[in-house]
């Protein structure tokens, strides 16, 4: 049995300990494989393994049932795991604190304001991304992702809000232009 489906470790393939089991190379008739899948497993037998393959592995097919997925970088806690669970994940509940008050506003009819608050906290989210090493909840991909994303929504949702109608507080000429183009 090969020593990494010993270790017992997360994400390792486990190999099945009896014998006949489909998979376990002591099969004859090989139900349930393609050839390609035989091949591959005989290919190895007896012959003298490249440089660039693991020696203790017996496939290099990936295992048939994923165990677990891999924490985005910086998805770890941000603070201590003896912490109870809303100190655990502040950065997320920073973000929805956030924009929850920003709906709140909007709620009671100041929509500019309110939309505003909101955009500037899924900025925030962006900021605490690229200044924290670790965000907890707030972390879905990677960094440059996270930042990208967070950075670009909240943009889009303060700029909307800055040239939403009537008396917009940012005017741009161009859109005016476009506007009138297409009602004509």
């Amino acid at each position: 049995m090969p020593a990494e489906a010993e270790s017992g470790e997360p994400g390792t393939p486990e190999m099945p300990s009896t014998p006949g089991t489909p998979g376990d190379g002591s099969s004859d008739s090989g139900a349930g494989r393609s050839a390609g899948q035989n091949a591959d497993q005989g290919a190895g037998q007896g012959a003298d393994k490249g440089a660039g393959q693991d020696a203790g592995r017996s496939s290099r097919r990936p295992p048939q049932v994923t165990r677990d997925t891999a924490r985005p970088e910086g998805g770890g806690r941000a603070a201590p795991g003896a912490a109870p669970a809303p100190a655990r994940q502040w950065p997320l509940l920073a973000v929805l604190g956030a924009t929850g008050l920003g709906l709140l506003i909007v709620a009671f009819d100041a929509f500019r304001v309110g939309t505003i608050l909101i955009g500037l906290a899924v900025i925030g989210g962006a900021v605490l991304r690229w200044a924290l090493p670790d965000v907890g909840m707030l972390a879905v991909r990677s960094r440059f992702t996270d930042m990208f994303t967070y950075g670009g929504l909240g943009a889009a949702i303060v700029l909307l809000a800055l040239m939403a109608q009537p008396h917009a507080w940012l005017k741009l000429p161009f859109l005016d232009d476009v506007l009138h183009f297409t009602v004509q």
